[in-house]
């Protein structure tokens, strides 16, 4: 299920949290409760991605997106994702989310998120996200607009530029691999 009620305690803990800027980290505080494991009692992979909500929408908030979002009636979906495990996570361990925008090209927004144990990182997230409107995807320049920031785009990190050739180079659709 959703974790509803813990996305409105991180909307409601940093309601008043000061604007952030394109680049600079929001953080947040979290438990991995039993609900989170999987068969290995630690967290489930599937769990983290969503779990990484709990960064990621209040990110946007003190970035002013969801504001644009609702000023424009556009939404918000995720088009890609790459993750990185290194580090288990287990039962009732405490556990910070790190988030921050890195950038855009002509058609996405790129955030990256991971989470901390300790002092170490357990993984790592790179996000291909867009905003949506009636004709599709909304260009990323005419969002940051309606941020009010720059339109030009912070240059992006190499690795996250050859992240973005590699997925275009990936074939879509798939090849369909079912016997006929």
């Amino acid at each position: 299920m959703y974790p509803f009620f813990r996305m409105a305690k991180e909307l409601f803990v940093h309601r008043n949290a000061t604007p952030l800027e394109i680049g600079k980290p929001h953080v947040s505080h979290h438990i991995c409760w039993p609900w989170d494991l999987d068969f290995w009692f630690e967290l489930n992979n599937g769990r983290t991605l969503t779990l990484y909500d709990l960064g990621r929408i209040p990110l946007a908030k003190r970035m002013g997106l969801i504001r644009a979002l609702k000023d424009n009636k556009w939404g918000l979906t995720v088009a890609g994702v790459s993750v990185r495990y290194r580090r288990r996570v287990r039962m009732f361990q405490k556990f910070e989310i790190h988030s921050r925008a890195l950038g855009w090209d002509e058609r996405f927004l790129y955030l990256e998120q991971s989470i901390w144990t300790k002092g170490h990182c357990a993984n790592q997230a790179l996000y291909r996200t867009a905003v949506t409107g009636a004709d599709g995807i909304v260009a990323p320049p005419l969002v940051a607009e309606a941020m009010g920031v720059d339109p030009q785009s912070p240059a992006l990190p190499e690795w996250v530029e050859n992240w973005i050739k590699a997925d275009g180079s990936r074939p879509w659709p798939p090849e369909n691999h079912t016997d006929e």
